[in-house]
């Protein structure tokens, strides 16, 4: 049995973002279909989790050495700077026919509710993926005041 639904005329150009398929077709323009290279920075994608006593936050980083990897702490901010640099050196008689990864500089910066103590962050990267360590910094608790 079919469960019936709001007939919506305008729900197809929903789906469609004339925009980018117009910026697409004169971007292509005279090039193979198959031979495009991206241009945008790929998203650092990422969980943060939190404990009473501490953040933990993995990256995804695929094809990153951790020497490209820059972790940096200021307070609650957390900035990650990933460099993906190319390893193949291309070769005279070889042409690339299609070229989907990207190789440069992508970065991510996010605001945690409460300050990390930078001194003992730790950082480990295993498999692709970076896993830091952000413990909290100790807060000095309100104390009642008595009054004379």
């Amino acid at each position: 049995m079919a469960i019936p639904s709001l007939w919506n005329p305008l729900r197809s150009l929903s789906r469609v973002d004339l925009n980018s398929d117009f910026e697409d077709m004169f971007r292509n323009l005279g090039a193979r279909p198959w031979k495009y290279e991206r241009d945008l920075a790929p998203e650092l994608r990422m969980d943060v989790t939190e404990s009473d006593k501490a953040y933990l936050v993995s990256v995804e980083t695929p094809g990153v050495r951790k020497e490209d990897i820059d972790v940096a702490v200021d307070g609650n901010r957390v900035t990650i700077t990933v460099e993906t640099k190319r390893q193949r050196e291309k070769k005279k008689d070889e042409e690339e026919v299609l070229t989907e990864r990207y190789y440069g500089k992508s970065y991510r910066s996010f605001t945690l509710p409460s300050d990390v103590d930078e001194e003992h962050t730790e950082a480990h990267y295993e498999n692709g993926t970076l896993q830091l360590m952000l413990p909290k910094k100790a807060t000095s608790r309100s104390r009642r005041i008595d009054i004379r």
